[in-house]
């Protein structure tokens, strides 16, 4: 494991550390080159809902889901797929990656579909 991936490891421990004295669910977001995933878990750490670039109707075939317009269609998908679920409000875990570009794009979409955060 290379330097960066531990320090933004750490950054995200920390983040989680803050999340589950608050009780909330959390939502958490994941990027890589290629692809951008989100996850709603509940308090307990159970997995509640989930949206990624790779699951089915999220993109259309072919559509690349790596870039910013991929992670805001992520964004509502999730944002739907809790509301489904009876959750409005979440905590928002960036994973250790800066808040910029795609993972900006993931929250700022699932504000604007309903979720608070």
């Amino acid at each position: 494991m290379n330097e960066s991936t531990k320090q933004r490891l750490r950054r995200a421990r920390r983040t989680r550390a803050k999340i589950k004295k608050l009780g909330v669910h959390r939502l958490s977001v994941h990027r890589s080159s290629n692809h951008t995933y989100a996850q709603i878990f509940a308090p307990e750490g159970q997995v509640v809902a989930t949206a990624s670039t790779v699951g089915k109707g999220v993109l259309a075939d072919g559509e690349y889901g790596g870039n910013v317009n991929a992670a805001q269609k992520v964004g509502q998908a999730i944002a739907k797929a809790a509301l489904e679920k009876g959750i409005d409000t979440v905590a928002f875990d960036r994973s250790g990656f800066i808040y910029h570009g795609r993972v900006k794009a993931v929250a700022d979409a699932a504000r604007e579909a309903g979720l608070k955060f």
